[in-house]
């Protein structure tokens, strides 16, 4: 632990130190800091953002060698947290947050995204107004105070006798019941409900039986894209036609009536792992390991994220072998078709497919009717540095596709979308759009901060 000598020492050697601002000081209870991190963040958009990913790199902040303890993010420009009654001490004891002045402290995390005992990424989110700069303080010192709730969520477990991933928002969330292809639930109210799902082992379609709160499973995946898919286009003499790790000469010869691979040796194979879990965002890894295309050799590696108060997840993928046998192989993307009426909305890297949907689960174990949905809606957007062309492809019931040219880095990223009539939020297609439309902005234009400067209080 840093003794106040070592860290005002740190902050003497440091290039960025400035003497103390005008600013008012943050104080938290017996919390009077004398150090502090400014950081302006810039809103480029004419468009207000709610709710927006901030993310500090380590490289970016002036101390990357403290402890998260010592870490306080404060917003000037909220009201500060009242004294708690004696009930709230009582319930929540020690750590409950005291009586602030000038600023209220935010929720953030300090995510290790490498797993080598280090902080890679500062993480927290904040409301912006259009094309305004805001400044964030960071304080420094010890201080043990404040309780951080969990808006999302991400796990590994064992449902229904094979191994998922599930990551979700209080509004959505997300699995992988077949391997690459993700499948969707949302929610009536905000909660998160997962590790419900995986620890008592309960149907995404039945749930509502249990408790109509916490909402059902949306979609159906079987062959298609589902709510998100990478894909390959191999074959340039049929620009609709895709390449996807669950469908390859292996599985052909070992599985063919399968919805998933054959052997995990002879044929693709995945391995699923917890980055990050919460209170604000929360990551999945999934390894694509041994994929044998027939036209080339693949292996990659997809982050999927969720993010608190929304209802999309960001995904990154890094291909770590990509050797096609052919050099005009397309990286893709994209979502399935919805069956029936659909209405269809593309423009530049946006796909947003909804309509009416009969929600039923797909095991057909009677002749119970299906329960349909006025409104379910879905989406990806691509990224435009990426340049995304839109391809549709009729391949397995219909999917909507991003063709994308192989990146140096052979990596790129893109975002998938949901929402359902039922849902508190987002529950009709134009008010669906809208958020689609506009989150397209903001990913593509993230906010950016002028260089940190380091104050001390005199």
């Amino acid at each position: 632990m840093f003794t106040k000598t070592i860290l005002s020492a740190l902050f003497t050697l440091c290039s960025l130190y400035v003497s103390a601002q005008s600013k008012s000081w943050y104080t938290q209870g017996d919390f009077y800091p004398s150090q502090r991190i400014a950081y302006t963040l810039v809103n480029d958009l004419d468009i207000s953002r709610e709710n927006c990913p901030i993310i500090i790199k380590r490289k970016d902040f002036p101390i990357p060698d403290i402890h998260e303890m010592w870490v306080t993010v404060v917003d000037p420009s909220l009201p500060p947290a009242p004294e708690p009654s004696e009930q709230q001490l009582r319930n929540q004891g020690g750590h409950e947050l005291r009586k602030e002045t000038n600023g209220h402290a935010i929720f953030h995390q300090l995510d290790d995204l490498d797993k080598d005992g280090i902080w890679d990424e500062l993480f927290f989110m904040t409301n912006l107004k259009p094309k305004e700069s805001k400044t964030i303080y960071i304080y420094m010192g010890e201080n043990i105070r404040g309780w951080n709730k969990h808006y999302t969520h991400a796990n590994i477990g064992s449902y229904t006798r094979h191994i998922m991933p599930f990551w979700e928002s209080e509004h959505v969330g997300w699995k992988i019941w077949f391997a690459n292809s993700v499948d969707v639930f949302a929610k009536r109210k905000p909660l998160l409900m997962a590790q419900r799902l995986y620890m008592e082992n309960l149907d995404g379609y039945g749930v509502s039986n249990i408790s109509r709160d916490l909402g059902s499973d949306i979609q159906s995946v079987g062959d298609s894209f589902g709510g998100g898919a990478i894909c390959l286009f191999e074959n340039p003499a049929k620009p609709d036609s895709v390449s996807r790790p669950r469908f390859t000469p292996a599985k052909a010869a070992l599985a063919p009536k399968s919805m998933w691979n054959g052997g995990q040796i002879s044929d693709t194979r995945y391995a699923y792992d917890v980055v990050v879990n919460g209170p604000l965002r929360s990551i999945i890894k999934i390894k694509t390991m041994n994929w044998d295309s027939g036209k080339g050799f693949y292996e990659l590696e997809q982050l999927y994220t969720a993010y608190a108060h929304q209802n999309y997840s960001t995904c990154q993928v890094n291909y770590t072998k990509f050797f096609p046998k052919n050099l005009d192989v397309l990286m893709g993307c994209g979502i399935r078709k919805k069956p029936g009426k659909e209405d269809v909305f593309q423009q530049n890297g946006i796909i947003i497919s909804s309509g009416p949907e009969g929600i039923k689960d797909p095991e057909k174990i009677d002749d119970r009717a299906e329960y349909m949905m006025d409104f379910i809606g879905k989406a990806i957007v691509v990224k435009d540095v990426y340049k995304p062309q839109y391809q549709f492809s009729a391949d397995r019931g219909g999917n909507h596709t991003f063709r994308i040219q192989v990146p140096k880095e052979h990596s790129f990223e893109y975002a998938i979308f949901a929402a359902w009539k039922d849902g508190a939020v987002l529950n009709t297609a134009s008010s669906f759009q809208d958020y689609v439309v506009k989150t397209a902005k903001e990913f593509n234009s993230p906010v950016r901060f002028l260089k940190p400067t380091i104050e001390n209080k005199k």
